[in-house]
């Protein structure tokens, strides 16, 4: 076996060696990987060619002393070929880089660019140390630096983050050495690690790259003249778009992923591989396999459908629905594809959410009443919903966990389910809602009609048909439903500023590792453009009182268990204050469940390998990062 090939090995069989976490929460995660002599290429042939031509320095100086080890699903791939997609899918196909990752138990946290993680006994300092060697993708030096430029000039900047909540407004970040450095909380914050490897990302930015563009390093004028120079109306939101990824015009800012993204058009968006991507696979060949991903940008959610099913992209999933099952099981026969079932993390796919601090204050005592949101739910014919959207597949349910979450208890999910138009009629007429002008729609006690606005941007999850389905029940008790459709832009222009009447989204976070530490379905604790629900009570909590609306006591109650629940280090006490925000829901039906635990389609080519056959779609997985699509790759042609 070669020498670094043999280095490779051994420092697989470390890589998920982690300091103990003090906290049964999280389970210590351990690998042995099996290799056999191999005398192959260890790099991409393209690489390879340009180590050769001194266009790139040789792969032992690319990669980490210790890289990230991935066991291929199936088998080894082979390098080359490029992924069709659509832009939708793209950060799900070339998944996101973080310091912590989960195994496919969506439990076990791993290191991933972090070599190492630990807490002090008081669960107040994190301490992460990164591999040594990591490189961004222009080959510049991944650091401390990095996650300390986010920390300071970003995060804790009053120009780019203007209002910074708990507990970041307490917290400080400590460098120790280039590749170590300590979070130090003002308070126990222990469900942290979880956030750090679902959402990692946003914690670190390329700092040698962000200088250029930030005022405190390159000075104000000159920020301002490439700020007007490439058509942004401010440095902070620059920063933010080449940070995150997002600017439609170069420069690209580098990254950790396993592509990066060389060309953007109004209809396309091309990436190439990364040279210096850290992980290697269990023969200690570099990843990715896949040379290149075009990913196409297409609107309509129709056409991308019909492309996927005949055969016109390698991989699609985001914007696919349901109810097409059988038009994809169609492709398998003529196209080229295969048609997976996996499963949606979504406790309810379609939850409905009252605006308690809407601008209308009929309206908002109307929804305080849990005699109106019980008629809203019981309304629903949940049963029937499952059968038209989900072929029977999904499960009627409210907002809440999945079932193997350790915080799941049956009731919360069976609660107020029924369906019993004759009940929600009844309880609607106990509060004065009735019909005065014969319309057959009730009006409040003044002849004043009584209409609701739903608004929803249809992704991911089916709104438009399940609110076409909710307008038909709520008729039949007398309620005038509106829906008005939003693009993503003004959704989240109309969510942040709460100026929803009604919302939905689809209420992820639900399992153990996105529960307890964003119970955001469950508690206002933070203000989303997924749709207002409590923004003002949000801002009172984020704030301190300074801003917002004092929230009313069973909403402070809500608060005060999540204030305890992410400071405890006890197992047993935040298992039990969980368990009281998920009751809380399911009693008082603050968000309103329809069918949860549904199919999800995934359509890939017959030539892409080592995608499962089955698995878990939602943001708490972030969709594939699971099951490392860098190791995904192309059978060769005829196979």
């Amino acid at each position: 076996m070669c020498r670094l090939c043999l280095a490779l090995t051994l420092a697989a069989a470390g890589y998920g060696t982690a300091a103990a976490r003090g906290d049964s929460d999280v389970r210590t995660p351990s690998a042995s990987v099996q290799t056999v002599p191999y005398s192959g290429p260890l790099q991409a042939p393209e690489l390879a060619a340009q180590v050769a031509s001194g266009d790139l320095p040789p792969l032992r100086e690319r990669i980490p002393n210790e890289p990230f080890v991935v066991t291929p699903l199936h088998e080894p791939g082979v390098y080359g070929g490029v992924a069709r997609t659509f832009e939708m899918d793209l950060n799900i196909l070339v998944n996101t880089e973080k310091p912590l990752s989960i195994a496919a138990d969506v439990a076990t946290l791993i290191p991933s660019l972090a070599r190492d993680w630990r807490w002090n006994a008081a669960q107040t300092e994190l301490t992460i140390e990164l591999r040594k060697g990591l490189r961004w993708s222009d080959g510049q030096p991944m650091t401390s630096e990095d996650f300390r430029f986010f920390f300071e000039d970003m995060m804790h900047n009053a120009e780019f983050t203007p209002v910074l909540g708990k507990p970041w407004n307490k917290t400080r970040l400590i460098v120790i050495d280039e590749q170590s450095f300590r979070y130090e909380f003002a308070e126990p914050n222990p469900l942290i690690e979880n956030i750090f490897a679902q959402l990692g990302e946003v914690f670190f930015a390329p700092a040698h790259f962000l200088r250029d563009y930030h005022p405190d390093y390159a000075g104000r004028v000159e920020v301002d003249r490439r700020v007007a120079e490439l058509g942004y109306l401010s440095w902070n939101s620059l920063v933010d778009s080449l940070a995150r990824g997002r600017n439609v015009v170069p420069p690209y800012a580098p990254t950790m992923k396993s592509h990066y993204i060389v060309k953007r058009t109004p209809t396309r968006i091309v990436a190439e591989r990364n040279p210096y991507y850290h992980k290697v696979d269990s023969l200690g060949r570099q990843l990715p396999y896949i040379d290149r991903v075009e990913a196409d940008v297409v609107e309509s959610a129709q056409t991308m459908t019909a492309r996927a099913a005949t055969g016109q992209v390698d991989f699609a999933g985001y914007a696919l629905n349901t109810q097409d099952f059988p038009l994809f099981k169609l492709g398998e026969r003529t196209s080229g594809i295969r048609a997976l079932v996996w499963n949606r993390l979504h406790g309810s796919d379609i939850i409905i959410r009252p605006n308690y601090n809407v601008d209308n204050p009929r309206l908002r005592e109307l929804y305080w009443q849990f005699d109106f949101r019980r008629a809203l739910s019981i309304a629903l014919n949940r049963e029937e919903m499952n059968q038209i959207i989900y072929f029977g597949r999904g499960t009627p349910r409210q907002p809440t966990v999945v079932p193997t979450s350790a915080y799941f208890e049956p009731e919360f999910a069976s609660a107020h389910t029924e369906y019993d138009p004759d009940e929600a009629r009844a309880l609607l007429d106990g509060l004065g809602l009735k019909d005065r002008d014969g319309d057959g729609l009730r009006e409040y006690s003044d002849g004043e009609p009584l209409t609701i606005t739903v608004e929803y941007v249809e992704v991911e999850t089916p709104r438009e048909i399940t609110l076409e389905l909710a307008t038909t029940y709520w008729r039949e008790v007398g309620l005038d439903l509106r829906m008005k459709p939003l693009d993503r832009g003004l959704q989240t222009a109309r969510s942040t500023a709460g100026l929803m009447e009604m919302s939905v989204w689809h209420a992820d976070r639900s399992t153990d590792l996105l529960f307890p530490a964003q119970p955001v379905w469950h508690a206002p604790i933070h203000v989303n453009w997924e749709g207002p629900q409590w923004n003002d009570w949000v801002r009172w909590y984020q704030t301190d009182g300074r801003l917002g609306e004092r929230p009313p006591p069973p909403i402070a109650q809500l608060h005060s268990w999540w204030d305890e629940m992410r400071r405890t280090t006890v197992r047993e006490r935040r298992l039990e204050l969980g368990r009281n925000l998920l009751r809380s829901t399911a009693e008082n039906l603050w968000s309103i469940g329809t069918v949860g635990l549904a199919p999800q389609p995934i359509v890939v080519s017959r030539r892409l390998r080592n995608v499962p056959d089955n698995g878990l779609w939602g943001w708490d997985t972030r969709w594939t990062m699971p099951y490392q699509p860098s190791s995904w790759y192309f059978a060769t042609v005829g196979d």
